[in-house]
């Protein structure tokens, strides 16, 4: 009774440590949506160790008159371009990092301007092997254990599942992000062709208006002699 017990212990104790690990991985996310002024560059710093890789993902949401685009580049330490990319809309990177330092993403509008550009963007940095949840990480837990217990549990199995359960719902949190940054983008359009419509609107109406009282006003002319249009055509036909 006491050994099974104290096997109950153990594995509830495995899995309960496994289960908190997931929630303090350690690992870097940061999203930011970010104003670019035309003719601007603004550039970002984050320190990277090497072994790390570096996700970064960016969308232009708004643009001012349609204009969705941006340039792009990320260097590393010394400042060699690793990535760069002209006037796009959106776009994702994934760098495995070599040199350990502070690594520089810039997002350049210098080519616009008038027009401001509305910059939503996430930068993910990760551990090498963090997807695989660090296996060794584990052997102080599982010391102390026979051979019968361990395989009794299924901790390996365990830990499969909820790692690939774990990837998921990574994946489903940056598919969100990303449905939400479109929205982002279309709302600002549909909001842009909206006042661009109702303006040029506005501005037939009020000429079709001006036309129609110059067309009465030239009408009434003609038929009253005492007017002084009248007189002008008059003297026009002289």
């Amino acid at each position: 009774m006491d050994l099974l017990t104290r096997s109950h212990r153990k594995s509830f104790f495995a899995l309960s440590c496994f289960v908190l690990s997931l929630v303090v991985v350690e690992s870097y996310d940061k999203e930011m949506t970010v104003h670019i002024d035309a003719g601007k560059k603004e550039c970002y710093f984050h320190p990277v160790k090497m072994g790390e890789t570096i996700d970064i993902e960016y969308q232009v949401i708004d643009g001012g008159h349609g204009d969705l685009d941006i340039s792009f580049s990320l260097a590393d330490p010394i400042g060699l371009i690793i990535v760069s990319d002209f006037k796009k809309p959106e776009n994702i990177h994934r760098h495995d990092v070599q040199k350990e330092g502070d690594y520089r993403f810039c997002f350049d509008n210098s080519f616009s301007s008038f027009n401001r550009k509305t910059v939503f963007f996430e930068l993910i940095v990760e551990k090498e092997g963090e997807q695989n949840l660090g296996d060794d990480q584990w052997n102080d837990v599982f010391e102390g254990l026979t051979p019968e217990e361990f395989y009794e549990m299924k901790v390996q199995d365990i830990m499969d599942y909820i790692g690939r359960i774990r990837m998921q719902m990574t994946k489903a949190r940056q598919i969100q992000d990303m449905l939400r940054s479109h929205e982002a983008r279309d709302r600002n359009l549909a909001e842009t062709n909206f006042i661009k419509v109702n303006t040029w609107s506005m501005f037939q109406i009020c000429a079709m208006i001006a036309v129609g009282l110059l067309q009465v006003f030239l009408v009434r002319s003609i038929f009253d002699t005492n007017t002084r249009m009248s007189k002008f055509w008059q003297r026009m036909h002289l």
